[in-house]
Order: structure tokens, then sequence, then C-alpha cells
């Protein structure tokens, strides 16, 4: 099966979209720049859900859930939300259908136009901050610690599954806070909590940094990313966070009476990261063989599959193998035997490996008689066999070394595709060559990024938190620059 796939090397575009298509993550939908989240897709993005929203609760944030349909004129009392969103709005103008009068199938019923039409949501910052209006009138309301799971819809002209799609899954975090420091600190908190699932459970190193002005969410002060390293080069926004300020409580007006009895504008933040972060887990860890998912979001951990020339031969391998699959189950370890007779056990092994499934153990009937068992592991494709005595030990601890090993793996990838360039040039010639992440002085200036942009197709990804202070000029202008900004192209 594995060998149906192009090579990373050949084309890496055409890889990833065969990947996530035969591994039965994700299809092309009916609609047009949508898809199908397969089951085996979904259990990941459900397994990264469930862990999220574990570590939001853990911060304070409790989850609601807001309309779909945003009143158009919502979108205009934020002059810059309207002006970032407004390309890509979708737009609901009738309420309903009827019969062609000339027996051509259904129209939409003229006479059912909408008094104002609906935005379907591209983001629920204006939605919920009317909402806030009414629930806020003290300090004694905040914060508000509010989260939602979502779909939202952005009308994409060029789509890839996962990536960049029209409608699309994310959560949303929108607080309200009585001060800016207030503020400040919930934005900076969320990005490192995304920095930190990102790191422990997808096992995707990322920088962590502020954007720059032109980079910045649509009505933010300041917008906070995390940014990942994918296996071609490029690189890939995995989550952000924002610093809204007052502006969309001025837009809304909400105002809440503070401890000296006086009336303030709510300082705002929101924050989410989208099923773009299955796009980001396929093309940091995945091979020509197919996925490879760490331990901590695979669907399936361990499978056990049965060679056997005879019932009676299966059934004592079945016998044997309960054991081991409940010892697993009872340490919270997801395991499949399987046992159809469907598919040859060379069929499955290629199926499972496809699907980046982290550990496989195999059985025959010579091991039944030796009392061994062969184990194999996704992330090296080495197998070794080993006696039955301890086995559920050696896998527990075989699925934290492997989560461990690909981290590792794409942190040193990651470190060597980090490159500081002082000259424009060199910098051209690296970015076409090497790819990666590039390290350079930039004088500020929105023109000059605009440059680098037309001429190179590269952004600033990020300025990052740990960039230290260091004298130098711009690359471009020669112009006096502090620190080193984080440059790439990105997906």
């Amino acid at each position: 099966m594995a060998k149906f796939l192009t090579s990373r090397n050949e084309d890496y575009s055409q890889w990833y979209n065969e990947l996530v298509t035969k591994a039965g993550l994700a299809e092309p939908a009916a609609v047009r720049g949508c898809m199908v989240i397969k089951p085996y897709g979904y259990a990941i993005w459900e397994k990264m859900q469930h862990q999220l929203d574990q570590m939001f609760k853990d911060t304070g944030h409790v989850n609601a859930y807001f309309p779909l349909l945003i009143p158009k004129s919502f979108f205009s009392k934020e002059a810059d939300h309207v002006e970032g969103f407004a390309k890509e709005c979708a737009v609901v103008t009738h309420y309903r259908l009827k019969n062609d009068p000339n027996g051509k199938g259904i129209v939409v019923d003229p006479e059912a136009k909408l008094e104002e039409e609906y935005i379907i949501r591209p983001t629920s910052e204006t939605i919920i901050w009317n909402t806030y209006r009414n629930w806020i009138q003290s300090y004694r309301d905040l914060p508000i610690l509010c989260n939602q799971w979502a779909n939202v819809m952005r009308w994409e002209m060029r789509t890839r599954m996962f990536l960049r799609t029209a409608e699309f899954l994310w959560q949303e975090g929108h607080t309200a806070h009585a001060t800016k420091e207030e503020a400040i600190a919930e934005a900076n908190k969320m990005v490192r909590v995304y920095a930190e699932f990102a790191e422990k459970w997808m096992a995707v190193p990322v920088i962590m940094g502020s954007k720059s002005e032109s980079e910045r969410f649509a009505g933010a002060l300041d917008t906070y990313t995390i940014e990942a390293l994918m296996q071609d080069g490029k690189a890939l926004q995995a989550g952000t966070s924002h610093f809204l300020g007052q502006n969309f409580a001025k837009a809304f007006d909400v105002l809440f009476t503070n401890p000296a009895g006086e009336r303030e504008y709510v300082w705002a933040t929101s924050w989410g990261v989208s099923t773009r972060l299955m796009g980001a887990l396929i093309m940091a860890h995945s091979d020509d063989n197919g996925l490879v998912l760490p331990p901590k979001l695979a669907p399936l951990q361990v499978v056990i599959v049965p060679i056997y020339k005879s019932a009676e031969g299966l059934e004592q391998i079945t016998k044997q193998v309960s054991g081991i699959v409940e010892a697993l189950k009872a340490k919270g370890i997801t395991v499949k035997y399987d046992d159809r007779d469907t598919q040859k056990p060379g069929w499955k092994f290629a199926d499972y490996e496809l699907k980046g499934v982290p550990v496989r153990l195999a059985m025959g009937e010579r091991d039944l008689a030796n009392c061994t068992i062969e184990v194999a592991r996704r992330d090296t494709l080495t197998k070794e066999t080993l006696p039955l005595e301890g086995i559920v030990e050696h896998v527990e601890k075989l699925l934290n070394d492997i989560q461990e090993n690909i981290y590792r793996k794409a942190l040193s990838f990651r470190d060597k595709m980090i490159t500081k360039v002082d000259t424009y040039e060199e910098f051209k010639e690296l970015l076409e060559t090497k790819g990666g992440f590039f390290l350079c002085h930039w004088d500020g200036t929105p023109e000059t990024e605009e440059r680098i942009k037309a001429e190179t197709k590269a952004t600033i990804r990020c300025i990052p938190f740990d960039s230290p202070e260091e004298e130098g000029k711009c690359m471009v202008t020669g112009k006096p620059s502090h620190r080193r900004v984080l440059i790439a192209k990105a997906y």
C-alpha cells in the first residue's frame, strides 16, 4: 500500500495530498474548497481537542457556544476587523427556497430576502462582544474566560486539506478583563499553552514570538504566535493569541464600573488553533511510507497481528494475546487485536504503517511455541523479537521512547534549518537552496517588510520572545536594527 505514495523529495505537495487521502484522514467534499474529515482523521482531532480542552479548563476557562450567523452590521463596527475579513466572507441573503415556476428545479424565493444579511462566522469577536455587553456591568463580572469549539468559514480560493479550507474546525477563546496588564498576561499565557501542547503532545518544536504589525490579526494591538517548521523547509503558523486592547469594547460599547465607581472600557483577548494542526502533525513527522504519529495523539497506539496457518493456530494465539490486550488497556493504552481473515498479515502491516500506528506486535505459531513476540516501531521502522514476559511494560516504555524520539528528530531538523544571515543576497540564495528559518536584522518598517515579501515570497514569521538585543544593520536597507527577526516562506 505505502509504496504508492509519491516520495517527499520528488513532490512534497503531492506526497502530502496522497497521504491525507490514502491514510484515511480526509477527502475533498462536494462543496468547493471544503473537506470531509474521515473517522481516522477525526479521531486524531478528537484527541487534540480533548487535551487542549483540559488545558484550557486547567487555566480557568469555560466553554460556551455562540451563533454561526453574524449580522452584517456587526462587522462594520470595528474598521480594521472588517477590512481584514471582508474578502473572505460568505453572506446569507435569503431565507427560503421554492419550486421554479418554469419547472427547472429549486430557486431562491426573491420574496424571502433578509432585511439584513448574515455573515457565516469567519471568527466570532463581533457577536461575542455584542453579547458581553449584556454580561458585564461591574468589575465583579470580570474576568470572563470563555472558549468555544466551532466551525468557521473563510472563502479561500486555493485550498489544501487541513492547511487551508473554506470551512474548518477550531476553538476560539474570547476573554474580557478589567486591566490592560491582565489582558496582556492572558494572551501571553495562552500562546504558551499552545506551545506546550505542540511540543509535549504533537512532538513539534515551535518558536514563540510577536507578529509584525502587518501580520497581526485584524483588530489586534498585538498578536503572539507559535511557528513550526515542516520537512520541506516551510514555516507553518500553528496557533495565535491576540491582545485586542479596548477596540472591540469600544466598538460594542462594553463598559464596566471599576472599584472607584468610574466607568471604563473592558480589555480583550482572543486566541485559537484549528484543524491546521493536523497538517502540522502530518508534515512535521511523516515519511515516504505514510504517517508517523506521536503516541499521545495516535487513535490506535498498539496493534497486534496474528500470523497463523490453521484455525487451531489462531485460537491458540488469540488465547495468548488476550491477556496482553487486557493488560495494555488497563494501562490506558489503546490497542487493537486484528484477527480479520479478510486481509493477509502483509497487507495489515502495510496499512498500519501507512496509518502511523506507533507500535505493531506480531505473533506467529513459532512465537507461540517460543513464548516470544515480534515488536515493530513505526518511527524507526525497526523490529525485534522479545520474550512475552514483561512485554506490556516494554510496550509502555516504548511508547514514551517513541514520543521523545519523534520530538528529538523534529527538533534536530528544525535547529539545523535555522540560519543567521546578514546580507540580502545571502538570504535570497539560501532561501532557495536551503530553506528553513532565517534570523535576520530588519529595520522595522512595513515598506522593507513588503519588499522582502514581494521579491522573495518570504514573510516575517515573528519577533521571537527569546531573541536577544543585538545591534546590527537591516539586511535590505542597512538601517539600524536592534534584534533579529524570524523570516521564512510559509504555508
